[in-house]
């Protein structure tokens, strides 16, 4: 064992403290401790670990000059056919005075197009964005609940812990609401002064001469021209000099250069009569803002498209589920967790079926004649299915119903291929009955080009038997990433009682301090950067949600379960203050060997 590649690891990097921390981890990941190949690939790790990871690109950067953009930068095709890339980073540009404009493409952009639309066709006249009601009561209700699952902007575990403490009641609210989950008033100290002003548990006041700038936000700085305004009031800036400022936070982390304004800002205010607490908690929340903060502006923009989204979400909640789904891949969840949680607002969502479905999920009537409209999955929600075979279906089915799945073969053209996509999928069931069915019959519909296919009489056809519930669940799962019939829990849930975990419906009956045992799917890890090493979870079960807290200390006991356990249970302590409730975690265990060969995904770190 080379001893020295040990001591060099563990010199260089943090995240060791001796040769004994370094060989448990390289034991914990099923490596040998004492392979030497294993000790170089680690040392090769760590060393790579300080090299760019990609050279990233903006996806709605434009650049705009008078003359042809080839003679003044070096340009290089990029992967997308017909789009070219500029190989110098947007400082570059601005040193040159190039004028680049940021077009920001939203996903929500394209759901609430698509759910005003299902509005219109429903009410049967135009509904556009303005046509929604401002300030509506319920709206702000189901926000301050933090039932804001598939809401833009605020539907974060950060900001759904925000929510119940902030409790916004205007638009105004929401702007703020928007703005203050960032690293600029966490890491600058305002985010708990500016509550504790708001539930009135402190008075507001103001520094001497900055009413003006600090009124709309109860005297806390969150917003970046707040901070500039500061600095033109306080600090004696001129607007000249705040505006160097701004760009000059915005380059904080990469370039530093914020040095000598904190130094004239600290001069400037303590001239002024301001105390040294205030001046550097400025100074702090411009560091903050360095990594990201958000300019009032932007807030006031992201704040419309939130409240929109959420009015939709409250009053529509079949139309926002359908809109969602038809704008996949966006946003911070699953279309597995955007059913489930549409489900539990008494939406019905119907199963993919080729005799209905076309290629975007859409809304049917309801069962009776009252209620919101069902939400039918589109093909588009199988695995494999290309829009060019669905469209051949709608207009095969257009002509006249399909008779069976011979029939569907023969008339839309479709291959084998397509054929298992949709047996695999249960979107034959009209058809040939449940999936094991639909798959024999599937095989046995290939068109005669194909020269493999078999060739027996329907006479012949063996009844096979239908598959067990969870067969078919993890067949739902396979196919199209979500399953219409019972949570994969409530198949376990005998099981999970026996180990005492709690469903999360029970769990939210608990008070603080109260023991407490969870096992759920493990669907959201994050870890933020103003988190100081915890790490947050999401499980979900079949009646809800739990919010776990993980200490950086059990992550080092534990990193295994916390990192790869796709079904966890957590042995903990509930916590709850009002509305906010989450599990602090105190063991661990992995209890993924339940869920057998399910394929789950959760969204980590992003």
């Amino acid at each position: 064992m080379d001893l020295a590649i040990i001591d060099k690891v563990c010199k260089s990097q943090r995240w060791f403290d001796s040769r004994h921390d370094l060989l448990g981890r390289l034991a914990e990941c099923g490596l040998d401790p004492d392979s030497q190949l294993a000790l170089q690939w680690a040392a090769l790790a760590f060393k790579l670990l300080s090299f760019p990871r990609h050279l990233s690109q903006h996806p709605g950067g434009f650049v705009i000059s008078h003359e042809k953009l080839t003679r003044l930068v070096p340009i290089e095709k990029a992967t997308m056919e017909n789009r070219y890339v500029i190989q110098w980073d947007k400082d570059d540009l601005e040193e040159l005075g190039l004028m680049k404009v940021d077009v920001l493409a939203l996903g929500m952009l394209s759901a609430l197009r698509r759910a005003l639309d299902l509005l219109s066709a429903q009410r049967g006249q135009p509904f556009r964005m303005q046509d929604i009601p401002v300030e509506d009561r319920a709206t702000y209700d189901m926000i301050c609940e933090a039932d804001t699952i598939g809401v833009f902007q605020i539907e974060s575990r950060a900001q759904m812990s925000m929510l119940p403490r902030l409790r916004p009641r205007t638009f105004y609210d929401l702007v703020v609401e928007v703005a203050i989950v960032r690293p600029g008033p966490i890491e600058g100290g305002m985010v708990h002064p500016y509550l504790k002003r708001r539930m009135g548990k402190e008075p507001v006041t103001f520094p001497p001469r900055l009413e003006e700038a600090l009124g709309r936000t109860l005297g806390v700085p969150i917003f970046q021209e707040q901070v500039m305004q500061i600095a033109q009031i306080a600090a004696g800036f001129s607007e000249g000099k705040a505006d160097q400022l701004r760009r000059a936070m915005a380059a904080w982390k990469r370039k530093g250069g914020v040095d000598k304004y904190e130094a004239d800002l600290k001069a400037g205010m303590k001239a002024n009569g301001y105390d040294d607490h205030f001046a550097n908690a400025i100074c702090k929340q411009i560091e903050g803002f360095g990594e990201y903060g958000f300019p009032e502006s932007h807030s006031a923009s992201f704040a419309l498209l939130s409240y929109a989204s959420s009015w939709i979400k409250c009053h529509a909640p079949a139309a926002f589920l359908c809109s969602l789904l038809n704008s996949q891949p966006m946003g911070f969840y699953s279309p597995s967790q955007l059913v489930q949680d549409a489900k539990r607002h008494d939406v019905v969502v119907r199963e993919i079926d080729v005799a209905i479905s076309g290629w975007e999920s859409a809304l049917e009537a309801p069962a009776g004649k009252r209620g919101q409209p069902a939400v039918r999955l589109g093909l588009h929600m199988l695995k494999g299915m290309r829009a060019e075979v669905a469209e051949r279906i709608e207009r095969a089915r257009a002509t006249a119903p399909f008779a069976s799945v011979d029939d569907l073969a023969r008339r839309a053209d479709l291959d084998r291929h397509a054929l298992q996509v949709l047996a695999g999928g249960d979107a034959l069931r009209s058809l040939s009955g449940h999936r094991r069915q639909a798959l024999w019959q599937a095989v046995g519909a290939v068109p005669d080009k194909d020269l493999l296919r078999p060739t027996m009489p329907d006479e012949e056809s063996p009844s096979l038997d239908a598959p067990s519930e969870g067969d078919d669940i993890l067949g739902d799962f396979r196919s199209h990433g979500l399953t219409l019939r019972r949570h994969p829990l409530a198949l376990l849930r005998d099981t999970l009682t026996q180990h005492r975990f709690m469903p999360a419906t029970t769990l939210n009956t608990y008070t603080s301090n109260m023991v407490a045992r969870a096992c759920g799917m493990v669907t959201v890890r994050q870890r933020p950067g103003t988190a100081k090493g915890v790490i947050f979870m999401t499980l979900e079960d079949e009646t809800g949600s739990v919010n776990v807290i993980i200490w950086p200390s059990l992550l080092e006991r534990q990193r295994r379960e916390v990192l790869s356990a796709p079904l966890l249970g957590v042995y903990g302590v509930w916590q709850q203050e009002g509305m906010v409730r989450h599990l602090v975690a105190h063991r661990l265990v992995d209890m993924s060997h339940l869920l057998g060969r399910l394929p789950t995904v959760s969204r980590d770190f992003c």
